[in-house]
């Protein structure tokens, strides 16, 4: 992918990964570099003079001052095409799959591999014609990649013309499938594979405003603090509380086509957990391995700090790619914080004047500048229109990011940088987490900026607004009883006040509460939300009613109902939305004959 035909530089002086040499010839911020005898890689982040300061990907003992640097002239650049899916890279889109195939157990300095596999024939089969004139981001002709995910061969976003020659086939990532006649008379031969600079966001045809909710299957996340198709959200939380598993559920669960999931400074055990477990998971939308629309990149925590950085960028990269063929895709961060970590060792390698807590100064505008490269689009090239709808088809790019806070501090500058650019804020309580309350979701501290009230109410029921917000003032209005008794014991509640502590009880863990390892629980659909939701809220209404009649608290938590409504969550098969609904009328109808009683 690199290839050097540069006078070579010197070392001058080195400090952990940061690197600096001088007299390296041509020499660009950002260009990648090859260090020492052992081609160590590395990146320029910023020169001074004759002088180049370079954030080396690799382990550097051993570089010695007068070691040699090569320039490449290139940037930092993912292999993009088919066959990507199904892959488990590391920060630098090495496959670590296919290292281990051939007995390299730990990476060696300076070794690495081919992103795609060069040896095998993929099916390809144009959707252009001869002599006809192709613009950026176009479809040139689709391969099969896996048998659920078809790839989409584009027009580069720099590149238009006409086609002089097409070929059908099966060919090589490496073979011409295409020429193009280009506007300056010259040619350009396109193969399968592209590459494109990690650190460049990929053009766009239009930005599009979200207008629909990531459908996530947990209830809390849903009903609550709802995420967008194109959004970004980010999990803070301590160690426990549950960020790993709400990642893998979302993985899994989440509509949308792609999954790429970046283990970012994380354990390496916990790594080859994810590493070992999704192969064998089962894709609910199609019944086959989740892999088949999965990418792992691995960049655990004994990895080289400065790689972590970089395995951010070849994620959402390699996202870009699949959104501009038109997939919704979802790219899941763990954690982000490890990254910010790496940004403050290498700033304080630099002596830059450090900001709060050590992190660097410019540590909210790496944030922003990744976060921004979410979004709902129209991508480039021929719209498609969605013949149902009659519409045009977008896709879109959803991040979200885990935060590891130290000692859960939800006020220290990684969190905080983060809510600034996040729309969507999922706190994890450790007290929730450690009364086994999973999600541990805080409702009284998360929130969601996206407001999606008019397309619930559209396609899932017009009153669900209002059973929200009820539910909502249901769970704020505990929050504050609980701390009266905190303060004056029990005795100081009214019969009614205690009822809303006691259907509030039932929210929380009748609904809220959610196995992500139960075959039926861990996954909810929007209509099964809602009864569950409408039969709550039916309840609560009916119970404080009854109660202002001067009917016992205990006589209604008695009633016969209370034990259906506990068994809601095990309900499954198509017509759940209408036994749900009937566990409603029966909430009405014990209602009627505790009134009748009084």
């Amino acid at each position: 992918m690199y290839e050097v035909d540069s006078k070579p530089g010197r070392i001058i002086r080195i400090a952990g990964p940061a690197v600096e040499a001088m007299d390296l010839e041509d020499i660009r911020l950002f260009d990648v570099v090859w260090v020492g005898q052992w081609g160590l890689v590395g990146e320029v982040i910023r020169l001074a003079k004759n002088v180049a300061t370079i954030q080396v990907y690799e382990n550097t003992s051993g570089l010695c001052v007068g070691d040699i640097v090569q320039n490449t002239r290139l940037p930092l650049a993912v292999r993009l095409g088919p066959g990507l899916l199904g892959r488990v890279y590391d920060g630098l889109q090495r496959p670590l799959d296919k290292m281990a195939e051939m007995g390299w157990d730990f990476i060696k300095r300076g070794l690495t591999a081919s992103p795609l596999s060069n040896d095998i024939l993929w099916d390809f089969t144009p959707r252009v014609k001869q002599d006809q004139l192709v613009s950026p981001g176009e479809v040139l002709g689709v391969v099969p990649e896996t048998s659920i995910i078809e790839h989409r061969i584009l027009v580069p976003p720099d590149t238009s013309g006409r086609v002089v020659e097409v070929k059908s086939g099966r060919f090589k990532i490496t073979d011409t499938v295409l020429t193009l006649e280009l506007r300056n008379r010259d040619y350009k031969k396109i193969t399968l594979a592209q590459e494109w600079p990690v650190r460049k966001p990929r053009p766009i045809g239009k930005n599009l405003d979200p207008c629909e909710p990531l459908i996530t299957g947990t209830r809390v996340i849903d009903i609550f603090f709802p995420i967008a198709k194109g959004g970004t959200a980010i999990i803070p939380g301590g160690f426990g509380t549950g960020k790993t598993v709400i990642e893998h559920t979302l993985a899994r669960w989440a509509d949308v086509d792609i999954v790429i999931y970046v283990g970012c400074g994380e354990r390496g055990n916990e790594m080859a957990e994810v590493i070992g477990e999704f192969p064998t998971l089962e894709d609910p939308r199609t019944g086959e391995s989740l892999m088949k629309r999965t990418i792992l990149i691995a960049n655990t925590s004994n990895m080289p700090v400065a790689a972590r950085e970089a395995s951010i960028y070849t994620g959402i990269t390699i996202a870009e790619y699949y959104r501009d063929m038109g997939y919704d895709v979802l790219l899941v961060a763990d954690s982000t914080s490890r990254w910010g970590e790496a940004l403050r060792e290498i700033s304080g390698r630099l002596e830059e004047i450090p900001g709060e807590e050590g992190y660097p100064a410019y540590l909210g505008a790496r944030l922003s500048a990744f976060y921004e490269r979410s979004g709902r689009v129209i991508p480039l090239g021929e719209p498609i229109v969605n013949h149902n709808s009659n519409q045009v088809s977008s896709s879109s790019v959803t991040l979200v990011g885990a935060v590891s806070p130290p000692g859960a501090d939800f006020s220290e500058p990684m969190t905080q940088s983060s809510m600034r650019v996040a729309g969507t804020f999922w706190g994890l309580d450790y007290d929730l987490s450690r009364r086994r309350h999973f999600p541990a979701i805080n409702w009284n501290q998360s929130y969601s900026l996206y407001d999606f009230q008019s397309w619930y109410n559209k396609y899932v029921a017009q009153d669900w607004s209002e059973l929200t917000r009820e539910a909502m003032v249901l769970l704020h209005r505990e929050d504050e009883l609980l701390k009266i008794v905190q303060l004056v014991g029990w005795d100081a509640l009214s019969e009614v006040e205690r009822g809303i502590l006691s259907t509030a009880r039932m929210l929380r863990e009748d609904l809220l509460q959610q196995s992500a390892y139960d075959p039926v629980d861990r996954y909810c659909p929007l209509d099964k939300a809602y009864g569950m939701l409408k039969a709550l809220v039916t309840f609560h209404h009916l119970a404080q009613a009854a109660l202002q009649r001067g009917a016992s608290l205990n006589r209604i938590n008695n009633l016969p109902v209370v034990l259906e409504i506990a068994r809601m969550k095990n309900l499954c098969g198509d017509n759940v939305l209408e036994k749900l609904l009937s566990i409603v009328d029966q909430i009405k109808s014990n209602f009627k004959e505790l009134e009748a009683e009084c």
